[in-house]
């Protein structure tokens, strides 16, 4: 080695197993073995650090100083870490270990031990015990190291995070907060212990790049979760357990040797995101931080809980005065705004409710074909609903990491409009007794758009990957994952990892393991349960919160409607009650009825189990009828689950064709009604010209038909508040009348 090399305390803190971590073991056990057989590297250590080694092949490498291992450079022809990087460390590290002594037969004898031999040649007088061959002695501290060569010293509060005073002479200590600098822990005997958090935001940028940092600061606004392995005296490493990664500190001191199982492209800012996580303990107990945090988030809204939630349901009367035909840039930038409070505020389902009311929007402007207005009515009664009776959410955090979670999968359900395909994998999350959702959206080129060429179908959707697996797979296996995280809305997410973060095997028997109520062996119990939910518009607002799994002891009445396109049964309990299957055709998944029917009648009637959306069946009926409606979305029979939506089988001929269901008035008054509200709130009540109140007094008149006064009064009263006080006057009626509706069509079963 030559001469005037600064030490590099980093590379002689490395084992190898943590560069096995930050590359892959067989590069490591090729360039040790290499090193063993002589065909190391000859390293030469400038002054500021940097090593530089030659090999015998002739091929250069250099290792930067202060830099990770990826930021080396070598002239052979692999691309990223290459054996040579790792051969130089290896061999910086041989030589830079102090060797033992040999024992003189003198000394040996108990006799006085011998003067100690001329420093080898190219070896200053003074240098460092143990310092590499050739290495000057630092001067003083530096970046390479202290005085004696050793790690770096540990400042108690980094640069940036002196204490400060704001005007009025109040002291502060900057990085009190995720994302400023912060103090390090103490160890005992006041022995400082060097945390991630003392970590500038300098330092960070300097050492992972700008880009990185930027891309980690948009995590750091939504927020996110992290569990702590902080260090201490005798276990230097620290530790940071993210909702999608885990990133390891192995070196004090040097983020290149963070060791994440994050793809290449996401260590930069996991790591970033660690480092903020401790900085957010640090500044929460210096003396003892916490080891489960909550990092960044929305700054802490202007308003309180209660006027934010008042903001939105003044946005939402303002929409239906205007209309979502009428709607300006302001009340969608005002519904953002607000969005964004209420999430600060733990309130995620009317945060939930404006967000789905500003994409309404959004594709009414852009005429998308996503943009309904009875769906466009439903969000504005529910803001409104919300507010009435204060159920906003749990004030749960807006990610919730899922430590080593297995997950049962219930089949996948396929959409899509004239732009877009969508496909979403349901869940059995057992433990926890509830259901999740995996969703994905692709756009379609212009050529599919056009009908140029051939648009994605559920089999094409099947085979598209995502957490190291295809959408089939996870549709209908076991999902055991380490990177799982969770939104208040039960929308489930798989983070990327290089180190089988997400394993997937077949489903066998955990359907029927499943814990009440996601599965259901007694059909009328469940019917009970489903009329006793409070209305939807104040609904616990979370994904597949219908899905349930049914054990059936048969099935009858198997049969397909072609004037419908739409495949029913009568599906028995061990009890003999009843539910009536329906499966509509999905233009999405042609073959999805054909494997349905094939699935079903290949038990001849008997035994399975089979996941759908549950609802309740329309009025009250006979006894004996059926009290649930099921729509179905896998089917278990045997061993095997078959997901329609995804599936390509052939047609199945000879089926009966099912009988046809007799028109229900209620329902279809009930609709025209729902219509009717939805469309005055289409135009905007300042806009309801007379076909508008014309349109409600003819629905107002068919409820009264079918014996609903109430709900007819409730329609009568929007025109008469227009006619009688204004637009202005009649938001409340408006409102009134379509949270009646929706809760009557819910109650009857009819949606």
């Amino acid at each position: 080695m030559t001469a005037d090399g600064a030490a590099r305390p980093d590379l002689l803190a490395l084992t190898e197993d943590t560069l096995a971590a930050l590359t892959n073991r067989g590069l490591v056990k090729r360039a040790a073995k290499e090193l063993a057989a002589g065909a190391g590297a000859v390293v030469g250590a400038a002054a500021d650090g940097s090593l530089t080694g030659r090999f015998p092949d002739g091929t250069e490498a250099v290792l930067p100083p202060g830099a990770g291992i990826d930021l080396g450079t070598c002239s052979c022809a692999a691309t990223g870490t290459c054996r040579h990087l790792l051969g130089l460390i290896l061999a910086y590290r041989q030589q830079a270990t102090p060797q033992p002594e040999p024992t003189s037969p003198a000394t040996a004898a108990g006799g006085d031990t011998p003067a100690a031999p001329d420093a080898p040649t190219g070896a200053p007088t003074g240098a460092p015990t143990g310092a590499p061959t050739g290495a000057a002695a630092p001067a003083g501290p530096g970046p390479a190291g202290g005085p004696d060569g050793s790690c770096p010293p540990v400042r108690s509060h980094p640069p940036g995070a002196a204490d400060s005073t704001e005007p009025g002479g109040t002291p502060v200590r900057d990085g009190a907060a995720a994302g400023e600098g912060g103090p390090t822990g103490g160890g005992p005997d006041g022995i400082p212990v060097w945390s991630p958090g003392s970590v500038t935001d300098e330092e960070l940028t300097a050492a992972l790049g700008a880009r990185a940092v930027a891309a980690a600061r948009r995590t750091l606004a939504r927020g996110y979760s992290a569990r702590l392995t902080h260090p201490a005296p005798g276990a230097p490493e620290a530790r940071a357990e993210l909702a999608t990664a885990t990133v390891r500190f192995t070196v004090p001191g040097a983020l290149g040797y963070a060791v994440t199982d994050a793809r290449p492209e996401q260590r930069g800012p996991v790591v970033a995101l660690a480092v903020w996580a401790f900085r957010a303990a640090l500044a929460a107990d210096p003396a003892d931080p916490p080891a489960d945090v909550r990092a960044g988030g929305p700054l802490r809204p202007a308003r309180s809980a209660d006027e934010a939630a008042r903001a939105a349901a003044g946005l939402a009367a303002d929409l239906l005065l205007d209309g979502a035909a009428h709607a300006g840039p302001v009340l969608a930038a005002g519904l953002h705004r607000v969005r964004g409070e209420l999430a600060g505020h733990g309130m995620h389902w009317t945060a939930d409710t404006t967000a789905d009311l500003a994409e309404q929007l959004a594709e009414h402007a852009s005429r998308g074909a996503r943009h309904r207005p009875e769906r466009f009515a439903e969000l504005l009664a529910e803001v409104a609903a919300r507010h009435r009776t204060g159920r906003h959410g749990t004030g749960e955090p807006g990610t919730t990491p899922l430590r080593r979670v297995r997950l049962t999968g219930l089949g996948c359900r396929v959409t899509g409009d004239a732009a877009s395909r969508t496909a979403e994998v349901y869940f059995a999350h057992a433990r926890a007794g509830v259901s999740l959702v995996l969703r994905r959206r692709w756009e379609l080129t212009d050529a599919q758009a056009a009908g140029d060429r051939p648009a994605p179908h559920g089999p094409d959707l099947a085979r598209r990957r995502v957490a190291g697996t295809t959408f089939g797979a996870l549709a209908a296996g076991n999902v055991v994952s380490e990177t799982a995280s969770r939104t208040p809305g039960h929308v489930v997410a798989f983070g990327a990892s290089r180190t089988g973060g997400t394993g997937v095997t077949t489903v066998g028997g955990s359907w029927t393991g499943l814990p009440e109520p996601l599965l259901v062996r007694d059909f009328g119990a469940l019917a009970e349960r489903v009329r006793a939910r409070p209305p939807r518009p104040v609904r616990a607002r979370v994904a597949a919160d219908d899905l349930h799994v049914l054990a059936v002891h048969a099935v009858e009445d198997l049969g397909y409607d072609p004037a419908e396109q739409r495949v029913e049964a009568v599906l028995r309990d061990a009890r003999g009650n009843r539910a009536l299957l329906a499966a509509p055709h999905n233009p999405y998944a042609p073959g999805g009825l054909d494997a349905l029917l094939a699935a079903l009648g290949s038990i001849g009637g008997g035994p399975c189990h089979l996941s759908g959306f549950v609802r309740a069946a329309a009025g009250a009926g006979p006894a004996g009828s059926p009290g649930l409606v099921v729509e179905p979305l896998a089917v278990l029979a045997g061993s095997a689950v078959v997901v329609p939506d995804l599936a390509a089988g052939p047609p199945t001929a000879g089926t009966a064709p099912a009988a046809r269901p007799v028109p229900d008035p209620v329902a279809g008054a009930l609709a025209e009604a729902l219509g009717a509200l939805a469309d005055t709130a289409h135009r905007g009540l300042r806009r309801l010209d007379r076909a508008g109140l014309d349109r409600l007094d003819r629905a107002a008149a068919a409820l009264d038909r079918t014996g609903l006064a109430t709900a007819a009064s409730r329609v009568r009263a929007v025109p008469a508040a227009v006619v009688g006080g204004g637009a202005g006057a009649a938001v409340g009626p408006w409102t009134d009348a379509q949270l009646f509706l929706l809760t009557a069509a819910d109650l009857y079963g009819s949606r």
